[in-house]
């Protein structure tokens, strides 16, 4: 059975997606186009309960620099992904993986977290997790087939792989029948 989506719906939901896509992008960008960041001193500083973890590899240069690059060109490719709708469903699975990371580092249930008040930190929930579960509601709800790249990649060779990566819920509704 075939979900219909309402223009209403379709519009809302590839908003939500390229807002988060475009969050995911400037902070990669933001990142790379500066220079100088690293993420060892948040590593060093996390009070979440993979804190042990992070500090560990804080400790190591070589680790650190292999996080930094994973962290800036995670942040611009699920980016870019999210905002032009290509490869929607990997994008949004490791977003919510990298966004986790960043939710564990720093809980807003923690015993630091208690003592001081940040904008977008509060008891629980927090931007990270918000964002999660914005990335949740859009797992569900897919939209790139209709509004995003991921609509060409059905005619292309790797459509096989395609249809893999996206659950096959392409296959019947946009390969035309040989």
């Amino acid at each position: 059975m075939e979900t219909k989506y309402s223009s209403r719906q379709i519009i809302t939901l590839t908003v939500l997606r390229v807002v988060i896509g475009w969050h995911f992008l400037y902070e990669g960008m933001f990142k790379y186009i500066g220079g100088v960041w690293s993420s060892r001193s948040f590593l060093l500083n996390s009070t979440g309960p993979l804190a042990p973890l992070f500090k560990m590899w804080a400790q190591s240069d070589k680790a650190i620099h292999y996080i930094d690059v994973l962290n800036i060109w995670g942040l611009i490719l699920i980016g870019l992904c999210l905002f032009l709708g290509l490869f929607e469903r990997p994008a949004k699975l490791l977003g919510i993986i990298l966004l986790s990371l960043y939710y564990f580092a720093y809980p807003p249930f923690s015993s630091a977290a208690a003592e001081f008040y940040a904008d977008g930190n509060y008891w629980i929930v927090d931007r990270n997790l918000i964002e999660i579960a914005s990335l949740l509601v859009l797992a569900s709800f897919p939209t790139s087939y209709r509004t995003g790249l991921d609509r060409f990649m059905t005619n292309y060779p790797v459509r096989g792989f395609f249809n893999n990566i996206t659950g096959g819920r392409l296959k019947n509704k946009l390969i035309p029948k040989k």
